[in-house]
């Protein structure tokens, strides 16, 4: 009876759930970073190549990742709400495709990258992908509380794989992008975690909140919203962007920080920390996308 029912559900698969397997919405916002990258290394147009050839192998990478990362965690998924009706533990698909899937989205992109863009971008984003597939997701997921500040080294490298897709070296700039993701990685994440505690404890996750409780959180949340701010004001500083993104930076983290300070003190606002993720993502492509602008005037204007 299983095997007739796993047969039919192979037999009438939708791509759309191949789809959801990349995490789409994560991934375009990761693609986004890495295209502003690439902007960002250079006075004027990047070039074709490394522009489109760049984009596809660093998204196929990302979408890699994403499915190796719902492979590793369906066991998982299967016992929290906001992962259970993900197609793996819904029975759409099976592990085995999925990891079929996962090898082929890697295989393609590491060939696009190495032989249309450059052997550099090529092994940092295999890196990365490793990074976040197997040593954030197997590992440090389940090691330690501080696994989203170590593993966010993994998320916060499509900036400075665009910088170098175009420009085949690292440089001050690209490794400040990266800082900037870096840094935003643990108060976008504590507060997913803090509105999931319950979840993450059932599954024996140690986030911040299930190991330290949420008023250590709230407090981590806090002190990293304020080094962002600051973070995000060095590319100004350092002559790298105008006052268009200097503007964008401070009233965007001064909006986040509102967020931080409420969280702090309103810990029965129970859905404040829901608030403050969804924020922080509109935050970060809303500051990526001031980078992007800002750069544009100071190209074509000398602003």
């Amino acid at each position: 009876m299983g095997t007739a029912l796993n047969t039919t559900a192979e037999t009438y698969i939708d791509w759309r759930d191949y789809y959801e397997l990349t995490k789409p919405r994560v991934v375009m916002l990761i693609v986004f970073t890495a295209i502003v990258g690439m902007f960002l290394s250079v006075p004027g147009w990047p070039g074709a190549m490394p522009l489109i050839f760049g984009t596809l192998g660093i998204g196929m990478a990302s979408s890699s990742a994403a499915v190796f990362n719902h492979v590793l965690d369906a066991r998982i998924d299967i016992q929290m709400m906001r992962t259970r009706g993900r197609p793996l533990p819904q029975g759409k698909l099976t592990e085995k495709s999925a990891l079929t899937f996962a090898t082929i989205l890697c295989v393609i992109s590491m060939v696009i990258l190495a032989l249309l863009v450059n052997s550099l971008t090529a092994i940092l984003t295999f890196v990365s992908l490793i990074g976040y597939a197997v040593v954030y997701t197997v590992w440090l997921k389940r090691a330690t509380p501080q696994n989203i500040v170590i593993g966010g080294a993994a998320g916060a490298a499509p900036p400075v794989l665009g910088w170098t897709a175009v420009t085949n070296e690292i440089d001050a700039g690209a490794l400040l992008l990266f800082l900037i993701v870096f840094v935003w990685t643990p108060p976008h994440v504590w507060a997913l975690a803090i509105a999931r505690k319950e979840e993450y404890a059932r599954v024996d996750i140690p986030m911040l909140p299930v190991t330290h409780g949420e008023a250590f959180t709230r407090l981590n949340i806090l002190l990293y919203t304020i080094l962002l701010v600051l973070v995000t004001v060095l590319p100004y500083l350092i002559g790298m962007t105008g006052v268009i993104y200097l503007l964008t930076a401070l009233i965007l983290g001064s909006i986040f920080l509102y967020y931080a300070i409420r969280i702090m003190r309103r810990p029965d606002d129970i859905e404040l920390p829901m608030k403050t993720f969804k924020y922080s993502i509109t935050y970060l492509g809303i500051l990526f996308a001031g980078l992007l602008l800002d750069h544009y005037f100071l190209v074509q204007f000398e602003f």
